[in-house]
């Protein structure tokens, strides 16, 4: 593997070790129903919450894990490959394609976390009679799939890596023809004897 394979992948899986860290640090910070306090007016005071900042900077390192690796693979799909049929070629499609899903929906998933996260002070009761808190499950299941989708990006990464260094459609050498100089025999300095009836004898007048 080479070592601008190993450097990316280095960076990207800290990256996407990072957002995961971030996610469930956030999960565990948020503001719980337990958290909220309500007033006699229709008020709901919330308590101040690191999980904003935490949930932002999960979606930050996810995105910039992700700009990385298809800035340095490229996009699969604007690239032609003479043998679509290639098992690296098309496990890189897979991961491709996967990757792109889970990180839209992590980034989505953090990105509203912390916003609705972001309640603090007092604030009026929704729907008249309830205080609304982000539900549980929503910072964590965006720090699986971020894990998931960095994860997929690597394998996408390193498989079309691979299929690049192979290139089996490319030009063949040595196919068994050989190519060199045609062989003379030496010739010899020595006189030839020739037998007196090899040729027939004539006789001028």
């Amino acid at each position: 593997m080479e070592k601008k394979v190993v450097v990316v992948c280095i960076v990207v899986g800290f990256l996407g070790l990072l957002s995961a860290a971030l996610g469930f640090a956030a999960e565990g910070t948020r503001v719980k129903v337990s958290d909220v306090q309500t007033t006699t007016p229709g008020q709901c005071i919330y308590p101040k919450s690191p999980a904003l900042v935490l949930g932002l900077t999960s979606a930050v390192a996810l995105m910039m894990a992700q700009a990385i690796i298809n800035t340095v693979a490229g996009c699969i799909c604007c690239k032609k490959h003479p043998h679509p049929s290639d098992t690296n070629w098309t496990v890189g499609l897979i991961s491709f394609i996967i990757s792109w899903v889970t990180f839209i929906i992590a980034f989505l998933l953090l990105l509203t976390g912390a916003a609705l996260n972001d309640q603090r002070g007092e604030e009026s009761m929704y729907f008249g009679n309830f205080c609304y808190v982000v539900k549980p499950g929503v910072f964590s299941g965006g720090a699986v799939l971020s894990l998931a989708s960095v994860a997929l990006g690597i394998v996408y990464y390193v498989a079309l890596s691979s299929a690049k260094n192979t290139q089996p459609w490319g030009p063949q050498q040595n196919q068994g023809i050989a190519m060199g100089q045609p062989q003379i025999p030496p010739q010899s300095s020595q006189p030839v004897f020739v037998h007196e009836d090899t040729y027939n004898r004539q006789q001028f007048p």
